[in-house]
């Protein structure tokens, strides 16, 4: 097998939580490209319609499933679903989350935070022990779990740290997890991404462009990511080429966290 033939994903299904806009778009793209047939998940259909438009060109098997994953029940539903009708999956991207709560600490109620923690974090452990026990069971699997650099560091100017933790107890998991699923054939890692120019952040630069430029102040590149920058990654982690790599956390940020 050549080098190019390792990033090859022909006769693998891979599920992208989160994969009609935004990162996960992205790299359900990437992924298709590479050969793999689409499970797409997302809780606004016409998103997933859309989506499923424009990657059936690809010539893959392009399936999607309407679920808001902000409580691990609806995430056990899901994959409850998923197993019945559309496994079985090689590959997992638990890529669903985000901070949507701009609230202070002080002013969460409690509430919100399990329902955001929930959102980040339990989603991705309901996705990976009911869907990866049956890639234990076959020998092979990939798990890719959508971190952040702000589960490193505190970002500026934004409150609720809700999203800080879970990102950092994500990546705490992928390793555990790896540990525990390597001698089985399954291997599970974490992306960090920094800052991208999704379609949702591009519409936030336009009505508060200073902190656009704020941002890029901060990137020794001087810009933010374009969302297929992070396919090629997805691809390499989701690949036969990773598979001696198993609980690494692979940050892509244009370099914001080396200052």
């Amino acid at each position: 097998m050549n080098v190019w033939e390792r990033f090859r994903l022909d006769g693998r299904r891979a599920l992208i939580t989160g994969g009609s806009r935004g990162l996960g778009r992205a790299m359900a793209q990437a992924l298709a490209e590479a050969g793999a047939d689409l499970v797409l998940v997302g809780r606004d259909e016409p998103s997933l319609v859309k989506a499923v438009h424009e990657l059936n060109p690809l010539g893959r098997r392009v399936d999607s499933l309407c679920a808001d994953l902000t409580t691990g029940e609806e995430a056990e539903h899901l994959c409850r679903q998923v197993l019945a009708q559309h496994g079985p999956i090689d590959i997992l991207v638990n890529n669903v989350g985000g901070r949507r709560e701009n609230l202070a600490t002080e002013a969460m109620p409690l509430e919100t935070w399990r329902r955001l923690i929930d959102l980040n974090l339990t989603s991705a452990y309901v996705c990976t022990r009911m869907l990866g026990e049956p890639m234990l069971q076959r020998g092979w699997g990939r798990i890719i779990n959508i971190a952040s650099i702000c589960g490193q560091i505190a970002t500026r100017n934004i409150h609720g740290r809700h999203y800080e933790t879970a990102k950092a107890a994500l990546v705490g998991f992928t390793r555990a997890v790896a540990a525990d699923w390597a001698p089985r054939g399954v291997t599970v890692n974490a992306i960090a991404p920094g800052g991208f120019l999704t379609d949702a952040n591009r519409r936030w630069f336009q009505e508060r462009p200073e902190f656009q430029h704020e941002i890029e102040h901060l990137i020794p590149m001087g810009r933010l990511g374009e969302p297929d920058e992070l396919g090629p990654l997805a691809v390499y982690l989701a690949s036969p080429a990773s598979a001696y790599m198993t609980g690494a956390l692979l940050v892509i940020d244009g370099g914001y966290t080396l200052w």
